[in-house]
């Protein structure tokens, strides 16, 4: 469908990759990976005709049309709903001939009617109705103009808008960026069961991981296309990372004997035939490459000054933004080598907790108890915004912590990759990354006790997350973070904590007992309630600082008792719906157990070798029917959550 011949890219006098030729056929999925400034954007640029190849030519077959998702939202009047259903260009121009057809042209008018409904236009509201709840978005604010809403769900909209195009080829740069995990994992089960083929740029693992199928990557000036998903990608790239080593340590090996020989023997006329004989062979040998390491990045958190136990305490706070309260009662004490993840939906009040935390967010009621000599790390996009752009790196830090000598920074910038120039580049002309790896170094810095990150993963590579990642298993002090890399996730913390119902509690399972409570929530939830404002621009403290915008919780401010009451009498009614869900939860189980032990066959270096190249058919065979097993039971769980959805509605309107 799509294919590469040969092709060279330069951007501004730099060469970012040459001799590509790949070839993508239709109904792949694939992950466009590689680390920041290696060429992905341009790639993606010129498969869209927006960048010409410097050498070489790009073939895309013949009526293969092509979505992307828009990086600019005009400041509309129209819905939220009919924006993103715009996206649908086949179905408006069939909804616009209808709407001009004259009455006196019934044959015509019946043929535009077929049209509409093999265009799915019957359907197309609830659709696009779905995307936008999966997106984050309430159901009373699928009828808001798009003025009304902030830049970052602006971009949720844009991101809708493309999913709802037909088009056969779909390309996704980041789309996770603007999501929370809740969104995210509708994204990740959207993505698996759409038809068509799909290129998508993302850092997130395990988003790559559950997607996509071909992995395409961009490393030292080569594009290489790989079979399997990105875990499958990094065993085969780590096999021949091993083997290139190893041919070079051999070669070098070969060249230390060969030179050792010349070295000797070279004055002596009775060796000197040997000794040329062997400066040929030398010269035969050519150049190997070692393998170097990936990262640039080798920070870590300095170990605190001082760790106070309990670092800060939230006793019966109510907190929220003007009249509306978003989480009550509120009891949280933070320990020294605390390690906590905090979940919770799209607006549950997440981002308002830790500027509770943070003192930044005065509490309606209760109170905030800070240790004396509590430090706090705070990482959120807002920060990133905020540094100044003509600073540069250099100049931020050392203003930052001016006891640095001008030495002291630079080294400790270099193991942020803004070494030699880099340091001293303006901030306005770094990249979103760099910019959040420069706030990251501005924390390490402070030597904080207690680390409070709000989705510290935004524009970072797969190789700064790690890094990241690594820090902060390392790090002495205590953590709380907010993240929709469940990589990250994993890795980092040690107790789960679930912002839900206007609460804080405990979360007593993993982030998969996590990703099956928000699919039962998605479905049964009652929508928030009307007037909520705290998505829109300018609707809160929140929202006009450009962060994670919170929202209204549904049911509160409503009598407990009555609703427990209400809420019990409708679970007996959803009962057997509900265990329908159940079952099929149990059956999506265990096919993904089935693609988990397959998976894990995958593991395998050795397979990778040539002579069991057949056994690493078959197993990519059954991988393939795995995941068609997993598609499947999500299709009938689906199913039965759409009928438990329906039979909630219904009963929320009865009560």
């Amino acid at each position: 469908m799509l294919s590469f011949n040969d092709v060279a890219c330069r951007r501004d006098g730099k060469r970012l990759f040459g001799d590509v030729d790949f070839v993508i056929h239709a109904g792949q999925k694939v992950g466009l990976t590689g680390a920041n400034g290696t060429g992905k954007s341009s790639l993606f640029a010129m498969i869209r005709g927006t960048l010409e190849p410097d050498t070489g030519s790009i073939s895309l077959q013949q009526q293969v049309g092509i979505t992307h998702v828009a990086q600019e939202t005009p400041s509309s009047e129209r819905s939220a709903l009919d924006y993103v259903i715009d996206g649908d260009e086949r179905l408006r121009v069939v909804q616009a001939a209808i709407e001009s057809c004259p009455d006196d042209q019934g044959e015509r008018l019946a043929s535009l009617l077929a049209d509409l409904e093999q265009a799915g236009g019957y359907t197309v509201n609830s659709r696009a109705g779905a995307m936008l709840n999966g997106l984050g978005f309430a159901t009373h604010q699928h009828q808001w103009p798009v003025s009304r809403f902030s830049g970052g769900w602006r971009m949720r909209l844009n991101l809708g808008q493309a999913l709802m195009s037909p088009n056969e080829l779909l390309l996704l740069d980041e789309p996770t960026n603007h999501l929370d995990l809740d969104a995210v994992l509708w994204l990740e089960s959207w993505l698996r069961q759409r038809e068509g083929t799909l290129i998508l740029v993302s850092h997130d693992r395990e988003f790559l991981d559950a997607v996509t199928n071909t992995t395409l990557h961009i490393e030292s000036g080569e594009v290489t296309l790989v079979s399997g998903n990105y875990t499958a990608f990094e065993r085969w790239r780590a096999a021949r990372l091993s083997n290139q080593q190893a041919a070079h340590e051999k070669a070098q090996a070969r060249r230390r004997e060969l030179q050792g020989f010349v070295d000797r023997f070279r004055a002596k006329a009775s060796k000197a035939r040997q000794a040329q004989s062997r400066l040929k062979m030398l010269e035969r040998l050519g150049e190997t490459q070692a393998v170097r390491p990936d990262s640039p990045f080798t920070f870590g958190f300095r170990t605190p000054d001082t760790m106070p136990s309990p670092l800060v305490v939230l006793q019966k706070a109510d907190l929220g933004y003007g009249d509306t309260t978003v989480l009550n009662k509120v009891n949280l004490t933070v320990q020294g080598g605390d390690r906590i993840g905090l979940l919770g939906v799209n607006g549950a009040g997440k981002s308002t907790l830790v500027k509770a935390l943070v003192g930044s967010l005065p509490l309606q009621a209760g109170s905030r108890v800070p240790a004396q000599k509590l430090r706090i790390g705070y990482f959120a996009q807002h920060q990133v915004d905020q540094l100044r752009g003509d600073r540069t790196p250099l100049q931020a830090l050392m203003s930052h912590d001016p006891t640095l000598s001008e030495t002291q920074a630079r080294t400790f910038l270099g193991t942020f990759g803004f070494a030699g120039d880099r340091a001293l580049q303006v901030t306005s002309t770094l990249s979103g990354g760099e910019r959040a790896r420069l706030a990251l170094s501005l924390i390490v810095q402070s030597r904080p006790n207690l680390l409070l990150l709000d989705e510290p993963t935004n524009h970072l590579d797969i190789v700064m997350r790690q890094a990241l990642a690594d820090a902060l298993v390392a790090f002495e002090g205590a953590l709380l973070v907010i993240s929709h890399d469940r990589t990250m996730l994993r890795a980092v913390v040690d107790d789960l904590w679930l912002v839900a119902g206007g609460e804080l509690a405990p979360f007593d399972d993993d982030l998969d007992g996590y990703a099956r409570w928000l699919a039962n929530q998605r479905q049964s939830a009652a929508s928030e309630p009307e007037g909520t404002e705290a998505m829109a621009s300018g609707a809160s403290a929140e929202g006009s600082a450009g962060s994670t915008a919170t929202a209204a919780v549904p049911g509160a401010g409503t009598d407990r008792r009555t609703q427990k009451r209400l809420d019990a009498e409708r679970r007996t009614r959803l009962a057997p719906l509900t265990r329908a869900v159940s079952d099929h939860e149990k059956l999506l189980d265990k096919a993904s157990n089935r693609l988990a032990r397959v998976r894990e066959k995958l593991s395998d270096e050795e397979l990778y070798n040539e002579d069991r190249k057949a056994e690493l058919t078959d197993l990519l065979a059954e991988e393939l029917a795995a995941r068609q097993e997993v598609d499947n039971a999500e299709e009938k769980l689906l199913e039965s959550m759409e009928l438990l959805e329906s039979a909630s509605q219904a009963s929320e309107e009865k009560q």
